[in-house]
């Protein structure tokens, strides 16, 4: 009978399982708000980036810790990858950044892949808490500046209508 069986593998590795899983339903979230909100990156997009990062950093932990100890004169630094991770991070955010005309478009797009980022590694190496902390807390500032957002644009759009209404009647 062979030695590998699923069982024993779930028994052995839940807690990576359990890292990916999160990793990809925190970046569907994410996603799932840029979607909402037509932007270029979306879903998908979002719960790539996250998993990905989580998968890349367990990878780069666990290599250290089994290939660590091969001889006494290598040594392994597992934050090495993580911060390829973020030169990776950076080139995908640069290609959702576009100009159009004097407007850039794409800021927070990029920004949120680089978040989505922060949320895999730190998912992958295993600190559930302040990452989920961090979601709350990033999603309600997120969404009180879109409020604040929508009613200063609101304020603006009034006060050049009066404006114009002035200009009109004079």
């Amino acid at each position: 009978m062979s030695d590998f069986s699923i069982v024993s593998y779930l028994d052995q590795n839940a807690e990576y399982l359990i890292r990916v899983l999160l990793s990809a339903v925190l970046g569907f979230l994410i996603g799932l708000d840029r979607e909402y909100k037509k932007k270029p990156a979306g879903v998908k997009t979002y719960m790539y980036v996250t998993v990905a990062c989580t998968l890349l950093t367990i990878i780069s932990v666990e290599s250290v810790e089994k290939y660590g100890e091969l001889n006494h004169l290598v040594r392994m630094d597992p934050l090495r990858l993580a911060a390829q991770i973020v030169s990776g991070l950076g080139f995908l955010g640069a290609g959702v950044i576009l100009k159009d005309g004097l407007e850039i478009r794409g800021l927070t797009s990029a920004a949120m892949i680089l978040f989505a980022g922060g949320v895999g590694i730190g998912i992958g190496a295993g600190f559930y808490g302040i990452i989920i902390f961090t979601m709350l807390i990033a999603w309600c500032l997120a969404k009180l500046g879109e409020k604040l957002e929508r009613d200063y644009n609101l304020g603006n759009r009034r006060k050049r209508k009066r404006s114009i209404q002035k200009r009109e009647t004079s």
